[in-house]
């Protein structure tokens, strides 16, 4: 499966990351957390608010893999609405996960900010555009369930957006609370502020192969070396459907560019996210250092490689086309494997045929914060035997949908 493809951006913002050995004698840990993405570092933190006894392995080095290929941006409303996950899972489970995402914004801020190094978090206003003039009326449908349950938001007609922006647009909803941040820094962070909790990292350490033992299992690694523990958390992103192929994932490659420094972003107030209601769709953020990123262009899995340059022009030429007055070209480009899922929602919990192991799989576009909630998710199952939103996210959530959207 391919991963990651491309000129990456995040890893030059810091150029002399943590380094860890690899695994080369037999060990022992509670729990044994596979992944040194976002979605393992958060996993441990969580954990190490409990005291667990904690092991991190990565195949690779920690945000070597889709964590480094990440956007970074950080948004309480997601690629499936609040209409539609209202339709699918009823008011209650809708609301309920859009309340998560409010929370898990907030969480990052709180947790970014215990950091040794800031990773960049920023709060950030947002524009979700009608991307064509049909898509008004939907989008101010959701805007008004999004108000009635006291999500901050506002409706820009038109003559709104012309009066802000450099471009005009049938229609927008204006929202706060979301975010930016530098998820290649974030990852490192929470790593290095767990191993100062106690936490032992291991990189360039594969597992191969787990098998029950003593209550436990017993996990083998590439170099011949064991990891006995009671739990094993599988937070392996998208490689986990190497392991077992999910029916509600949908693989596909995506596509993103960093920009040159630009001197001003004119006709683009407070630097706010931006995205669009058309399916793939475009998305846009600035970065600390003046730069532009923005992602998109998603389709079916591909050779990224022989796509990335084809992509990246296209990338530019919408983002041109918003913004023609900001003269701007790609520094960076990369593409990478991105998975989501059929009905919209991140997968977390048990997988049958896996006992004594938990998965974190943040799947979709807003993955870091699904991933802070599977995190405390994940850590709650651990410490504490279950967790009040668990069956939301559950591997056999089927039950509670009544349609996918």
């Amino acid at each position: 499966m391919i991963f990651v493809t491309g000129k990456l951006y995040w890893p030059e913002t810091l150029p002399a990351p943590s380094l860890y050995p690899a695994l080369t004698e037999d060990v022992k840990c509670d729990v044994l957390i596979i992944g040194g993405g976002e979605a393992g570092a958060l996993v441990s933190y969580y954990l190490k608010q409990h005291d667990v006894d904690v092991i991190l392995v990565d195949k690779r080095r920690v945000s070597g893999g889709s964590s480094s290929a990440n956007t970074g941006l950080l948004q309480i409303c997601n690629d499936k609405t609040l209409t539609a996950c209202m339709h699918s899972f009823g008011e209650q489970k809708g609301v309920r996960f859009y309340e998560l995402t409010r929370q898990a914004v907030d969480e990052l801020e709180k947790i970014s900010g215990q950091l040794d190094r800031s990773p960049d978090y920023i709060r950030r206003e947002c524009l979700y555009y009608a991307s064509e003039p049909a898509d008004a009326e939907s989008l101010r449908t959701e805007y008004q369930l999004l108000k009635k349950y006291g999500f901050p938001v506002m409706y820009f007609e038109r003559a709104d957006i012309e009066k802000r922006f450099s471009f005009s647009k049938e229609g927008a909803i204006y929202s706060k609370g979301d975010a930016e941040f530098n998820p290649y820094k974030f990852t490192n962070g929470v790593i290095a502020h767990s191993v100062k909790k106690g936490m032992r990292v291991y990189e360039n350490t594969e597992v191969v192969h787990q098998k029950v033992q003593d209550g436990g299992l017993l996990v083998y690694t590439n170099s011949g070396r064991t990891i006995a523990c009671r739990r094993a958390v599988f937070a392996t992103g998208y490689e986990a459907q190497s392991m077992k192929r999910n029916a509600n994932a949908v693989i596909s490659s995506s596509y993103s560019i960093v920009t040159n420094q630009v001197e001003a972003f004119t006709g683009w107030p407070h630097g706010c996210l931006i995205w669009e209601t058309a399916r793939p769709y475009l998305y846009i953020r600035t970065c600390p250092e003046g730069r532009v990123i923005v992602g998109g262009l998603d389709e079916p899995l591909q050779k990224q490689d022989a796509s990335s340059l084809n992509k990246r022009d296209q990338l530019l030429a919408k983002i041109q086309e918003l913004f023609p007055q900001i003269p701007m070209r790609a520094e960076y480009y990369w593409g990478a494997t991105f998975v989501g899922t059929h009905d919209g929602l991140p997968l977390f919990g048990e997988q049958e045929g896996y006992p004594h192991c938990l998965f974190t799989l943040g799947y979709g576009g807003n993955g870091t914060v699904y991933s802070t909630i599977g995190a405390q998710i994940i850590s709650d199952l651990i410490t504490k035997g279950s967790h009040a939103d668990a069956d939301l996210f559950a591997f056999d959530r089927r039950k509670y949908a009544s349609a996918t959207v």
